[in-house]
């Protein structure tokens, strides 16, 4: 008898990420980045354990029966501007998290990953609300991130990263991840080229925001 979708959901456990969690973070980053491993973009042992010291609120992982199947990293930040241009390691300072800013006014979202064979768990959805969940906690005007473009890769001939976006909107071309993100709050600002080394996506990623409606503005 197959267990229902709900019941399943219910047993995804979303907690901050230990020390201990790291290898098997590491593990997942593979599995659920496969183009992007290959080019070797994906979080190292020292890399997490800095996050953790820097940061350990904002590092979280999924874990189902007792296994890691998703995790999310995040940091603090300020841009210059609101909206101002910038690559994933301008904002991040590295993947050491170097920008890590507690007095800042955004919490970053520096990636978000889910196991390829427990996709339909809700585990993106669980790690996005912890997110925001910490947001509103620490007070953050807002949730931004760069975001991949999943599909892009198999438009680029007919269309810039621009008119992609519009047609995924508009429900024309199916884009996993920008649809996910809209669905869940967030709004597209803008394209960021040569965002980071991405076959995908060729390198443009999507800048998005989620605002914090609880936030209140500091005297």
């Amino acid at each position: 008898m197959s267990v229902p979708k709900h019941v399943r959901k219910s047993s995804v456990l979303i907690r901050t990420m230990t020390k201990k969690d790291i290898p098997k973070v590491v593990e997942l980053q593979k599995v659920a980045f496969p183009y992007m491993a290959a080019e070797g973009v994906y979080w190292k042992p020292e890399q997490l354990e800095k996050h953790l010291k820097v940061f350990p609120e904002g590092q979280f992982v999924a874990e189902y029966h007792d296994k890691i199947v998703g995790s999310c990293s995040s940091l603090i930040i300020t841009l210059k501007s609101e909206y101002e241009d910038h690559t994933w390691r301008s904002a991040c300072g590295d993947s050491f998290f170097k920008n890590h800013d507690p007095k800042g006014d955004s919490l970053y979202g520096a990636d978000v990953s889910a196991h390829p064979d427990h996709r339909r768990l809700g585990i993106a959805t669980k790690l996005y609300d912890a997110r925001k969940t910490l947001a509103i906690k620490l007070n953050l005007r807002r949730i931004i991130a760069g975001a991949r473009l999943f599909n892009y890769c198999d438009h680029a001939k007919e269309f810039t990263p621009l008119e992609y976006v519009a047609k995924v909107k508009r429900h024309e071309i199916k884009e996993p991840v920008l649809s996910f993100q809209i669905r869940n709050g967030f709004k597209f600002i803008k394209i960021l080229p040569n965002y980071m080394k991405d076959p995908r996506s060729l390198n443009n990623a999507t800048f998005i925001e989620w605002k914090n409606p609880h936030f209140i503005e500091k005297s």
